[in-house]
Protein backbone atom coordinates (compact mmCIF):
# COMPACT_ATOMS: atom_id res chain seq x y z
CA UNK A 1 0.00 0.00 0.00
CA UNK A 2 2.73 2.54 1.05
CA UNK A 3 4.53 2.04 -2.26
CA UNK A 4 0.97 2.77 -4.06
CA UNK A 5 0.15 5.77 -1.47
CA UNK A 6 3.50 7.08 -2.73
CA UNK A 7 2.59 6.90 -6.50
CA UNK A 8 -0.89 8.70 -5.98
CA UNK A 9 0.29 11.19 -4.39
CA UNK A 10 3.18 12.25 -6.53
CA UNK A 11 0.49 12.45 -9.21
CA UNK A 12 -1.91 14.26 -7.05
CA UNK A 13 0.53 16.80 -6.53
CA UNK A 14 1.02 17.99 -10.19
CA UNK A 15 -0.71 20.88 -11.12
CA UNK A 16 -2.32 19.20 -14.62
CA UNK A 17 -3.85 16.73 -12.18
CA UNK A 18 -5.12 18.92 -9.60
CA UNK A 19 -6.86 21.37 -12.34
CA UNK A 20 -7.89 18.09 -13.81
CA UNK A 21 -9.91 17.26 -10.49
CA UNK A 22 -11.48 20.49 -9.39
CA UNK A 23 -12.76 19.75 -13.79
CA UNK A 24 -14.52 16.97 -12.43
CA UNK A 25 -16.50 18.54 -9.07
CA UNK A 26 -18.56 20.55 -11.61
CA UNK A 27 -22.07 19.94 -11.71
CA UNK A 28 -21.77 17.33 -8.82
CA UNK A 29 -24.13 18.98 -6.83
CA UNK A 30 -24.70 19.10 -2.58
CA UNK A 31 -24.28 15.17 -2.27
CA UNK A 32 -21.24 13.37 -4.44
CA UNK A 33 -20.31 9.97 -3.52
CA UNK A 34 -16.45 9.30 -4.54
CA UNK A 35 -16.19 5.26 -5.40
CA UNK A 36 -12.28 4.38 -5.24
CA UNK A 37 -11.09 7.75 -2.79
CA UNK A 38 -7.99 6.25 -2.27
CA UNK A 39 -6.03 9.01 0.74
CA UNK A 40 -9.04 11.14 -0.10
CA UNK A 41 -8.26 14.28 -1.36
CA UNK A 42 -11.30 14.66 -3.69
CA UNK A 43 -12.94 14.01 -0.48
CA UNK A 44 -11.45 17.05 1.27
CA UNK A 45 -11.23 19.10 -1.78
CA UNK A 46 -15.37 18.08 -2.42
CA UNK A 47 -16.25 19.11 1.22
CA UNK A 48 -14.35 22.66 0.62
CA UNK A 49 -16.18 23.65 -2.39
CA UNK A 50 -19.55 22.87 0.55
CA UNK A 51 -20.49 19.16 -0.69
CA UNK A 52 -21.70 16.69 1.63
CA UNK A 53 -18.88 14.09 0.21
CA UNK A 54 -18.56 10.19 0.34
CA UNK A 55 -15.29 8.24 0.84
CA UNK A 56 -15.53 4.88 -0.86
CA UNK A 57 -12.92 2.33 -0.87
CA UNK A 58 -12.29 -1.67 -0.90
CA UNK A 59 -8.85 -1.09 0.86
CA UNK A 60 -9.16 -0.65 4.81
CA UNK A 61 -5.56 0.85 4.97
CA UNK A 62 -6.64 3.57 2.37
CA UNK A 63 -9.83 4.32 3.99
CA UNK A 64 -7.94 5.21 7.72
CA UNK A 65 -4.77 6.77 5.70
CA UNK A 66 -7.97 8.93 4.18
CA UNK A 67 -9.49 9.20 7.86
CA UNK A 68 -6.47 10.44 8.71
CA UNK A 69 -5.66 13.35 6.18
CA UNK A 70 -9.33 14.52 6.21
CA UNK A 71 -11.18 14.39 9.90
CA UNK A 72 -14.73 15.19 9.90
CA UNK A 73 -14.84 13.33 6.39
CA UNK A 74 -17.21 10.41 5.98
CA UNK A 75 -15.38 6.97 4.59
CA UNK A 76 -16.56 3.76 3.82
CA UNK A 77 -14.62 0.28 3.08
CA UNK A 78 -16.94 -1.08 0.34
CA UNK A 79 -16.86 -2.75 -2.77
CA UNK A 80 -17.82 -0.31 -5.62
CA UNK A 81 -20.26 -2.53 -7.16
CA UNK A 82 -22.22 -2.89 -3.38
CA UNK A 83 -22.34 1.06 -2.17
CA UNK A 84 -23.16 1.76 1.38
CA UNK A 85 -26.01 4.28 -0.09
CA UNK A 86 -29.65 4.25 -0.29
CA UNK A 87 -31.04 3.99 -3.94
CA UNK A 88 -30.98 7.51 -5.37
CA UNK A 89 -29.34 9.10 -2.37
CA UNK A 90 -26.62 11.09 -3.62
CA UNK A 91 -26.57 13.80 -6.51
CA UNK A 92 -23.18 12.99 -7.80
CA UNK A 93 -21.35 10.07 -8.36
CA UNK A 94 -17.51 10.33 -9.18
CA UNK A 95 -15.03 7.40 -9.66
CA UNK A 96 -11.10 8.08 -10.63
CA UNK A 97 -8.09 5.04 -11.73
CA UNK A 98 -10.44 2.90 -10.70
CA UNK A 99 -13.05 0.88 -12.91
CA UNK A 100 -9.82 -1.02 -14.85
CA UNK A 101 -9.33 -2.92 -11.62
CA UNK A 102 -12.60 -4.24 -11.32
CA UNK A 103 -13.11 -7.86 -13.34
CA UNK A 104 -16.78 -6.85 -14.43
CA UNK A 105 -16.66 -2.17 -14.62
CA UNK A 106 -20.18 -2.49 -15.40
CA UNK A 107 -21.63 -3.49 -12.29
CA UNK A 108 -20.45 -0.72 -10.41
CA UNK A 109 -21.83 1.64 -13.34
CA UNK A 110 -25.06 0.14 -12.32
CA UNK A 111 -24.59 0.88 -9.16
CA UNK A 112 -23.26 4.20 -9.77
CA UNK A 113 -27.00 4.42 -11.60
CA UNK A 114 -28.85 2.90 -8.81
CA UNK A 115 -27.50 5.42 -5.58
CA UNK A 116 -27.62 9.02 -7.94
CA UNK A 117 -30.91 10.64 -7.53
CA UNK A 118 -32.83 11.34 -11.18
CA UNK A 119 -30.94 14.16 -12.92
CA UNK A 120 -27.62 13.01 -10.65
CA UNK A 121 -24.41 12.83 -12.74
CA UNK A 122 -21.91 10.25 -12.96
CA UNK A 123 -18.17 11.39 -13.83
CA UNK A 124 -15.57 8.33 -14.88
CA UNK A 125 -12.06 9.15 -14.88
CA UNK A 126 -9.27 6.91 -15.88
CA UNK A 127 -6.15 6.28 -18.41
CA UNK A 128 -6.10 3.73 -21.13
CA UNK A 129 -2.93 1.82 -19.74
CA UNK A 130 -1.75 0.93 -23.41
CA UNK A 131 -1.56 4.64 -24.56
CA UNK A 132 1.21 5.53 -21.82
CA UNK A 133 4.08 7.75 -23.71
CA UNK A 134 7.53 7.40 -21.93
CA UNK A 135 10.55 8.45 -24.21
CA UNK A 136 13.68 6.23 -24.08
CA UNK A 137 16.54 5.22 -26.26
CA UNK A 138 14.77 1.71 -26.50
CA UNK A 139 10.98 2.35 -27.81
CA UNK A 140 10.60 -1.44 -28.38
CA UNK A 141 11.33 -2.47 -25.14
CA UNK A 142 9.32 0.46 -23.33
CA UNK A 143 6.45 -0.50 -25.67
CA UNK A 144 6.68 -4.14 -24.61
CA UNK A 145 6.86 -3.19 -21.02
CA UNK A 146 3.77 -0.69 -20.99
CA UNK A 147 1.87 -3.47 -22.45
CA UNK A 148 3.04 -6.18 -20.06
CA UNK A 149 1.98 -3.89 -17.15
CA UNK A 150 -1.51 -3.31 -19.36
CA UNK A 151 -1.89 -6.86 -19.15
CA UNK A 152 -1.65 -7.10 -15.51
CA UNK A 153 -4.62 -5.27 -15.04
CA UNK A 154 -8.07 -6.96 -14.97
CA UNK A 155 -9.34 -4.07 -17.84
CA UNK A 156 -6.78 -2.00 -18.97
CA UNK A 157 -8.63 -0.69 -21.87
CA UNK A 158 -12.04 0.19 -20.17
CA UNK A 159 -11.42 3.95 -20.07
CA UNK A 160 -12.07 4.00 -23.86
CA UNK A 161 -15.12 2.15 -22.95
CA UNK A 162 -16.74 4.53 -20.73
CA UNK A 163 -18.95 6.78 -23.05
CA UNK A 164 -20.40 2.84 -23.68
CA UNK A 165 -20.91 2.18 -20.09
CA UNK A 166 -22.85 4.78 -19.23
CA UNK A 167 -25.14 4.44 -22.35
CA UNK A 168 -25.27 1.17 -21.67
CA UNK A 169 -27.00 1.53 -18.35
CA UNK A 170 -28.91 4.60 -19.22
CA UNK A 171 -27.53 7.45 -19.01
CA UNK A 172 -28.24 10.80 -21.06
CA UNK A 173 -26.22 13.68 -22.32
CA UNK A 174 -22.91 11.64 -22.22
CA UNK A 175 -20.02 13.64 -23.18
CA UNK A 176 -16.11 12.22 -23.48
CA UNK A 177 -13.30 14.43 -23.08
CA UNK A 178 -9.44 13.46 -23.09
CA UNK A 179 -7.03 15.27 -21.04
CA UNK A 180 -3.18 14.41 -21.21
CA UNK A 181 -0.93 14.87 -17.75
CA UNK A 182 2.70 15.16 -18.62
CA UNK A 183 5.55 14.50 -16.22
CA UNK A 184 8.98 15.56 -16.33
CA UNK A 185 10.45 15.42 -12.74
CA UNK A 186 11.45 12.21 -10.80
CA UNK A 187 8.45 12.36 -8.74
CA UNK A 188 7.49 10.39 -11.98
CA UNK A 189 10.08 7.24 -11.25
CA UNK A 190 8.21 5.45 -8.86
CA UNK A 191 5.41 5.03 -11.62
CA UNK A 192 7.79 4.39 -13.67
CA UNK A 193 9.53 1.63 -11.52
CA UNK A 194 6.02 0.14 -11.33
CA UNK A 195 6.39 -0.56 -15.29
CA UNK A 196 10.02 -1.53 -15.47
CA UNK A 197 10.80 -2.77 -12.45
CA UNK A 198 14.66 -2.46 -11.67
CA UNK A 199 17.35 -3.15 -14.32
CA UNK A 200 18.60 -1.01 -17.25
CA UNK A 201 15.79 0.34 -18.67
CA UNK A 202 14.68 1.75 -15.07
CA UNK A 203 18.18 3.32 -14.43
CA UNK A 204 17.52 4.94 -17.95
CA UNK A 205 14.95 6.87 -16.70
CA UNK A 206 16.37 7.89 -13.70
CA UNK A 207 19.57 9.13 -15.64
CA UNK A 208 16.82 11.12 -17.41
CA UNK A 209 15.34 12.48 -14.61
CA UNK A 210 18.39 13.64 -13.00
CA UNK A 211 19.70 15.08 -16.59
CA UNK A 212 16.25 16.57 -16.90
CA UNK A 213 15.19 14.87 -19.89
CA UNK A 214 11.87 12.75 -18.35
CA UNK A 215 8.79 12.75 -20.42
CA UNK A 216 6.14 10.79 -20.13
CA UNK A 217 2.27 11.77 -20.57
CA UNK A 218 -0.62 9.42 -19.93
CA UNK A 219 -4.24 10.45 -21.48
CA UNK A 220 -7.02 10.51 -19.34
CA UNK A 221 -10.32 10.08 -20.45
CA UNK A 222 -13.22 11.78 -18.17
CA UNK A 223 -16.67 10.90 -19.09
CA UNK A 224 -19.82 11.87 -17.64
CA UNK A 225 -23.16 11.53 -18.03
CA UNK A 226 -26.83 12.32 -16.67
CA UNK A 227 -29.07 9.80 -14.77
CA UNK A 228 -32.17 9.55 -16.43
CA UNK A 229 -35.65 9.16 -14.93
Amino acid sequence: MSKLLTVLDAFDDLPQARDLRELTYDGLGATVVDVGCGSGRAVGELAARGARAIGVDLDPAMVEVAAERWPGSEFHVADATALPLDDGSVTGYRTDKVLHVLAEPEQAVAEARRVLAPGGRAVLVGQDWDTFVIDSDDPELTRSLVHARADAMPNPRVARRYRNLLLDHGFTDVTVAVHTIVWTDASCLPALAGIGGEGAWFDAQVARARDDRLFVAIPFFVASGTRAA
